[in-house]
Parts: C-alpha cells; structure tokens; sequence
C-alpha cells in the first residue's frame, strides 16, 4: 500500500530532518529553535486516525514512537516527554516527541499555547549542541 494524498504537506515534504526512514514511517528532526531535540514520527502513507491503521501496523508504530521517546530522554535529558497525535492542522498520521523542560517557553502549559517565558540562551545552546548526538543515537538504535 503507497497512498498519498496530493494536497497534504506530510505526503510531499519529509515534515522536518529525515533521522530514519523504513518501510512504514520516518522519523524526523523537527527544526525549532525553542525546542531543541523535538522529534516527530510520521506514517508514510495518507492516514488520517490510528485506528485507520491494523493493529499489527499500529503496534510499529507506536513501538517507533517509544524507541523515539527513549532515545531522546537518553540524550536530552528532559524533565518531561510530552507525546501528541493532533493532525487537525495536518491530517496525516503522525506522532510529535517533544523533550520538555522547567525553563522552556511554555512549560508547564503545552507547547502549542502561549509562552510564558523566554528560555536562556545559553541554555537553548546547550540544548541544540546535544542534537548531534540525537541524530547519531537513531540512527544507530533503528
């Protein structure tokens, strides 16, 4: 199955820096400057709900979403993960892993609402210099 839907930004654009590609989804950087490490995992097909999915294909990818997950906690050391499917801007299937911190800008609140600090620069910085390090880690755990 190859479905694709013409008019959808995830089926003609790779939705961020391509970390892993297999068969049934990728796994990308997302480029956020407040957000350094925000991962998404996407479906490659033109799936609109999870349950569109069998089983057996919503188990890969949940268990991608879960190694994504694990491998960014590894590396970016975040207080929390927040783990989101909205697709109501996007409807494509696709999983946001994003590394959450005390000082980013929106926390404790999702990062969608409004800010309510400006983060550190210098802690931002920290943060971006551990990005090669992510990028190496899935690419060597897929």
């Amino acid at each position: 199955m190859n479905m694709h839907s013409a008019d959808c930004e995830l089926c003609n654009g790779d939705g961020g820096e391509v970390l892993h590609y297999a068969r049934q989804f990728r796994v990308v950087l997302v480029d956020d400057a407040s957000y350094p490490g925000f991962c998404r995992v996407i479906w490659n097909d033109h799936v609109k709900e999870m349950t569109d999915l069998p089983a057996a294909d919503r188990s890969i990818l949940m268990a991608a979403v879960c190694k994504v997950e694990s491998i960014v906690r590894a590396v970016m050391q975040p207080e929390k993960i927040n783990l989101a499917s909205l697709g109501n801007m996007t409807p494509h299937l696709h999983w946001h892993v994003i590394p959450r911190y005390a000082d980013d800008a929106h926390f404790p609140s999702p990062v969608w609402a409004e800010a309510q600090r400006q983060p550190l620069p210098y802690t931002l910085a920290q943060r971006q210099a551990l990005l090669g390090a992510l990028r190496s880690a899935i690419s060597e755990q897929f």
